[in-house]
């Protein structure tokens, strides 16, 4: 029996198509959805000349209740586009696609105004690269794509587009992934309480020394072929920095707002690159809630019995609220706002957390300044936990020490007899020209923590760079605080001479840093050294890192370290607060995001005008409790300077 194939639209494209393929299949030809769509029709075409957003758009509403598969063919700038082949039953439909070739694209934002513009219209002038030669080359790919899709076989266009330039006939094609988000077909659940509960399962470590439960070799084989990629890709534009001190690869995370660089830095070119897919993924599922649909909305006075109270988190000063302009507004308890679920392994249940507090780039007004602290990303959900909680006190440490400027133990790495971490600091030496110093900046926690800080034996470049790494494996805090460190070395020194002054404008006046950078390159000034001296004062003896690090228990299961982790925490009163924020995108292929929180401890924050220590008294009596000072602080006591965390 001969198939039937449905072809809508108008043109060249649309009559070359109907003329080749009604010598095989029975082809009805319609120029728009107004007849209906016959229940005999297999397949569905949406061919056109030109860009038509809402045909494709009412493509979408009218064949999605049918059931009924189709395929489109457009021109877009100069460009063909053929695919996806949209299947109404799985996620990935062309609405899904756009979006992706218009994030990846440069000018995303004049793209989508361009098509929110011709929606409206209902169409576009014809195409001027649109040539007979360019149309017929279209047209032979989609009769091939009809031909497989009706044999049975499958088809090239199935979650992928194929982009042909229409002045130089070249082609090419590009994988996508669904949108969760995507008003056509998405199918995320809304969150949940049920959903939010967390029952820790086994988690085995990949090998005796390592705490990830799956290799990056494993990884390597999914990361490339499912995320990066130039025109379609969740992360972009690779590229390789060949003048810093070890292998680092950095990846371009498109948003909307503009391009976001995400970097890996390794021994391996190769594994660095992986590893900056990885840490754009965990950026990307940060951003907003793309994995379940937020559906509570209300205030915490009526929420408090199941709810996170906000000020628990530390929050602005008065002072800070009533600046001009200030970006945030104090918490009010009687403001509806949304929440979504988090789980509480102190109180062992789930608990209802602000959306602003889970998520760190969602506009609108909120309570404090959130950035990623505390978001990791794992081949299992315990391991994302354990990563999430290493993070979230590294930068606890680090800030801790800042505010209260502790003398923390210098440390002497070669007590480690590590050649590895012997090696890397002297390449950062040899190369870079640096000094490493190294710092235990371990808290009440007992989780072994890092800061180091390198110090520029040169004339020029950055003075001083700071950075933090905690784990359960000190050396691994070591060399990965290093690992940080020298993504700033010699590659932001012509940046320091250029810019000079605005930073030295920084350095006397502290309301200038704003960003993020500014933190790191205020301190690549000599003047300010003096700030860091509490800690480069060498008069102190190097201590050994067995001397100063206690954490033993060394386990096969990644979840076993977890719970001793989580035990600690309990004893110290500490709640870990776990919001899951793994996306379709990352599930699909065994990966978790998550997103921890523990009150009490201090969060990282960017711009001096975004400090977060009020209501965080930890601050104030750990300092005396780990017998750095003698009495309790007080908050005009605390390091009046921004931080130098990079």
């Amino acid at each position: 029996m001969t198939a039937v194939v449905m072809v809508v639209g108008e043109g060249l494209l649309a009559d070359r198509v109907c003329g080749d393929l009604s010598t095989q299949y029975e082809v009805i030809r319609r120029y728009d959805f107004e007849e209906g769509v016959p229940e005999t029709t297999e397949l569905v075409m949406v061919l056109h000349d030109t860009l038509n957003p809402s045909i494709q758009k009412r493509a979408e509403e009218v064949l999605r209740p049918t059931g009924i598969p189709w395929l489109r063919g457009i021109v877009s700038y100069g460009e063909g586009v053929i695919g996806p082949l949209v299947r109404p039953e799985i996620p990935g439909c062309s609405q899904c696609a756009d979006k992706r070739r218009l994030m990846a694209g440069r000018d995303r934002k004049e793209m989508w105004e361009m098509e929110q513009r011709r929606k409206e219209l209902g169409g576009a002038p014809s195409d001027a690269w649109a040539s007979r030669t360019g149309l017929l080359q279209m047209a032979h790919l989609l009769e091939s794509e009809v031909q497989s899709i009706l044999d049975g076989n499958q088809a090239r266009s199935e979650g992928r587009l194929c982009l042909i330039n229409l002045k130089s006939l070249k082609s090419s094609w590009h994988s996508f992934l669904p949108d969760p988000l995507c008003p056509v077909c998405s199918q995320i659940p809304d969150d949940s309480a049920a959903a939010a509960r967390i029952t820790l399962q086994s988690s085995l470590k990949i090998s005796t020394d390592s705490y990830r439960s799956r290799s990056i070799d494993d990884l390597q084989n999914i990361l490339g072929k499912d995320y990066l990629d130039d025109r379609t890709g969740l992360v972009n534009s690779k590229m390789y920095h060949l003048m810093l001190p070890f292998a680092d690869a950095s990846v371009n995370l498109p948003l909307f707002a503009g391009d976001e660089g995400v970097a890996g830095r390794t021994h391996s070119y190769k594994v660095s690159e992986s590893t900056a897919i990885l840490e754009g993924l965990e950026r990307y599922c940060g951003l907003s809630p793309s994995g379940k649909r937020t559906v509570v909305h209300d205030s915490f006075r009526n929420l408090k019995d199941r709810a996170l109270n906000p000020l628990k988190v530390g929050v602005h000063s008065k002072e800070q609220y009533a600046l001009p302009n200030f970006p945030f507004k104090p918490f009010n308890p009687d403001r509806s706002i949304d929440w979504v679920w988090g789980y509480s392994f102190l109180e062992e249940r789930p608990i209802l957390i602000p959306e602003l507090l889970a998520y760190y780039s969602l506009g609108g007004e909120g309570i404090v300044y959130e950035t990623s602290n505390g978001c990791a990303l794992g081949g299992s959900l315990e391991e994302a936990i354990f990563y999430g909680i290493m993070e979230v006190v590294e930068r606890d440490s680090f800030l801790m020490t800042w505010y209260a400027e502790l003398s923390l133990p210098r440390l002497d790495p070669c007590s480690t007899n590590d050649q590895e971490l012997q090696l890397m600091i002297d390449r950062v030496r040899a190369v870079c020209g640096y000094d490493l110093h190294f710092y235990n900046s371990t808290m009440e926690n007992g989780i072994p923590s890092v800061l180091v800080l390198a110090k520029n034996r040169k004339k020029t470049g950055l003075n001083i760079i700071a950075a933090a790494g905690a784990h359960l494996d000190p050396i691994r805090a070591a060399k990965s605080a290093i690992h940080e460190l020298a993504g700033m070395m010699l590659i932001l020194d012509e940046n320091l001479e250029t810019n000079r002054e605005e930073y030295v404008r920084m350095l006397k006046d502290s309301s200038l840093v704003r960003k993020m950078d500014d933190h790191g390159m205020l301190y690549g000034l000599p003047e300010a050294q003096e700030r860091l001296q509490f800690l480069l004062d060498d008069n102190r003896p190097l201590r050994t890192f067995d001397e100063e690090f206690k954490w033993e228990a060394v386990h096969a299961d990644l979840t076993d370290d977890l719970r001793d982790i989580l035990q600690v925490f309990r004893g110290l009163n500490l709640d870990v607060i776990v919001v899951d924020q793994t996306t379709p995108e990352v599930k699909q292929n065994g990966l978790f995001c998550v997103k921890v929180l523990i009150p009490g401890m201090l969060p990282m924050t960017f711009g001096q005008h975004l400090t977060r220590v009020t209501g965080l008294e930890r601050v104030l009596r750990l300092p005396m409790e780990l017998g750095y000072k003698e009495e309790l602080l007080t908050l005009e006591q605390l390091n009046p300077y921004p931080h130098p965390f990079p």
